[in-house]
């Protein structure tokens, strides 16, 4: 009986374990490592990844040969960039060379999700962000045997405030497809002084009472 009592509880200590290990988050390294992962869902003969930088073109990864292309002045973004800064494909098949600048383009270059970095793309094509500066609410994921769950940005106001909201994703590993999506609020709310609902400008300034300086009329007095 105690040796029953010692391997069941040996096999719930490692359960436990295993179970405990399946749900510790890990954060994305960065944008670029996630979209180096990329595999192609369709047959190129080559295919280069740049990423775009103050008008300068650097390949962060290259699959055959680089052919000559036209460097575009507008790409694609899974997180948060500067104003200048954006990613591009070149991809030849069947002799022809097609460029992808959008994230539906990135998407069908992709095909389907076949790991977190798949699933992290999938998620910027419903504009969810991976935020490199606040990982922590915004760009880190576990998994299990069923499922990706991603925690991932999102940009829910230019005007005032601007402000970004931070969201738990569930995708499938079956369909590709997010199943479930917890709000867990802002985690950034940044107001100027133009923003009407600024909050310092919104003190309520007693206004004093006015006065009744009016003078009440004298009483007159008449003598008999």
């Amino acid at each position: 009986m105690v040796k029953f009592t010692y391997k069941f509880s040996v096999f719930i200590f490692i359960f436990l374990g295993i179970f405990s290990y399946s749900q510790e988050k890990k954060q994305f390294s960065n944008v670029s490592s996630i979209l180096q992962n990329i595999i192609p869902n369709i047959k190129t003969d080559n295919w280069v990844l740049i990423h775009k930088s103050y008008g300068k073109d650097n390949i962060i990864k290259q699959s055959g040969a680089v052919k000559d292309y036209v460097s575009q002045s507008s790409g694609f973004n899974i997180g948060i960039a500067e104003e200048d800064e954006f990613y591009y494909i070149v991809y030849s098949s069947g002799g022809k060379t097609d460029y992808i600048t959008t994230l539906d383009g990135l998407k069908k270059f992709v095909g389907k999700v076949d790991d977190i970095q798949d699933a992290a793309i999938f998620a910027a094509t419903e504009g969810y962000i991976i935020d490199e500066e606040f990982r922590d609410m915004a760009g880190n994921y576990y998994e299990d045997k069923a499922n990706y769950y991603l925690d991932l940005g999102k940009l829910t106001s230019t005007e005032c405030p601007y402000q970004k909201k931070h969201f738990t994703l569930t995708i499938s590993k079956s369909t590709g497809t997010i199943t479930n999506v917890k709000d867990n609020g802002a985690y950034i709310e940044l107001y100027n002084k133009k923003c009407a609902n600024n909050p310092r400008l919104l003190k309520i300034e007693k206004k004093e009472e006015p006065k009744d300086d009016k003078k009440k009329p004298a009483r007159s007095t008449k003598r008999k």
